[in-house]
């Protein structure tokens, strides 16, 4: 995105380099990193993160050519993966992609009732229930080496949040707090937990976005939750020094009165490149071969599982909802620097005056969320277990073995 204003000419007028050097901060987070906030981090993650941890790539990152994809080669070429699978993966059962969805659920909000498509397994086994959460751009499907496995001894859920994957994407307010409430009554009403004594309860887990969204939902639906995992789990912290914290105050004032932007002419031109630099993002970064290409930067240990299918599957939702544009540009705004009203800080207490433990499964080779924010979460909460993955953004789908083991010995606690 940054190459396109200078693309218009070789220098840029003075109106549009004092414009520039005036842009807010969303703008500034769009340009350096919306080419690759569509996929499986939440936008902004490393800029929320960087507080207390460089953002820059693990210096183990590997780069590779992305394949070329023509249109008309999408749908059968994650049909041909779907039948594939690395050698150290064949034991692993693994879910079908299925463009038209699979089950579906109707969640009522304060903006309306919407359809979220999910997937379960297992539901006869006796073990206590499990919840996946996925993250930003990505869907259920994320979880496609982890439900099977995982269902053996247990119910396992996972859900496409609202505006992602296969359930419906209106044009309402996305907040933390809409999925904090998505989670919530799906454990009441999909899994059946119940606030009352010697009611069921759930674990949730989620990765990224959807690993603070589990956190959020741990926190403020207590009665629900047996447990809680956050698998390279987005979020904010605090900030620590005075002039931080008078701006972030600033910034949630703005956030929670519904505006991005001041009042003024100014302002309004701001908000219009803004949109059109998100606008523009969101059209490049959808495409096939950009999709495997940023996929292969988060999957830095082991890329072998970036492929056809899961593009696919990242692709077919934002290529065939009229509303996706529009959805992506309202998430980044509102969330773009992680959520407004909710910091970690505030939400692990919660978990500790509630007895609900809490486990760390951490791609220690993350390119965006780096260690040291789990490093910040456990020196907040010391009982916090930890499971270091080698792997990177996505450590469920770039070494599923090691994690489903992780969420297994997690989850056998809970049922002790």
């Amino acid at each position: 995105p940054g190459s396109v204003v200078r693309s218009f000419g070789h220098r840029r007028p003075a109106t549009t380099r004092a414009c520039t050097r005036n842009t807010p901060k969303v703008l500034r987070m769009a340009k350096r990193k919306l080419a690759v906030c569509l996929l499986l981090g939440l936008a902004g993650a490393s800029a929320f993160a960087s507080r207390h941890v460089s953002s820059r790539a693990s210096s183990r990152q590997r780069f590779s050519v992305a394949r070329q994809y023509a249109p008309e080669e999408n749908a059968a070429a994650a049909a041909a993966s779907a039948t594939t699978s690395t050698p150290s993966l064949e034991s692993l059962e693994k879910l079908k992609w299925e463009p038209s969805g699979t089950l579906s659920w109707d969640f009522e909000s304060s903006e309306g009732t919407h359809t979220i498509n999910y997937v379960a397994e297992g539901i006869d086994k006796p073990g206590t229930p499990l919840v996946l959460i996925h993250g930003f751009g990505a869907s259920s499907f994320h979880w496609r080496y982890n439900v099977p496995a995982l269902a053996k001894d247990r119910p396992v859920y996972a859900f496409d949040l609202l505006g992602f994957g296969l359930s419906d994407k209106p044009l309402v307010g996305y907040s933390a707090e809409i999925w904090r409430d998505q989670a919530g009554k799906f454990l009441e009403e999909v899994v059946g937990c119940s606030g009352a004594p010697g009611g069921k309860k759930a674990a949730v887990a989620g990765n990224s976005l959807g690993g603070f969204s589990a956190l959020y939902c741990a926190a403020e639906y207590p009665d629900l939750v047996s447990g809680c995992v956050m698998l390279n789990g987005a979020g904010r912290f605090k900030p620590t020094d005075p002039e931080a914290a008078a701006a972030e105050a600033a910034r949630a004032a703005v956030a929670a009165a519904g505006r991005d932007e001041q009042e003024g002419l100014v302002d309004k031109l701001k908000a219009f490149l803004t949109k059109g630099v998100i606008y523009g993002s969101f059209f490049v970064t959808k495409q096939p071969a950009r999709i495997e290409q940023v996929l292969r930067q988060v999957y830095p240990i082991d890329n072998s599982n970036v492929d056809a299918e899961l593009v696919e599957s990242i692709r077919f939702p934002a290529d065939t909802s009229p509303n996706c544009a529009e959805v992506f540009f309202r998430v980044i705004t509102k969330n773009g620097s992680g959520p407004a009203t909710a910091y970690i800080d505030d939400l692990l207490p919660k978990l500790t005056a509630a007895k609900i433990p809490l486990s760390l499964v951490w791609g220690e080779s993350d390119p965006w969320i780096r260690p040291a924010a789990a490093d910040k979460i456990q020196s907040l909460k010391p009982d916090t277990q930890r499971v270091s993955i080698d792997a990177g953004h996505c450590p469920h789908d770039e070494a599923p073995e090691a994690v489903n083991a992780a969420l297994s010995a997690f989850m056998a606690g809970i049922d002790a």
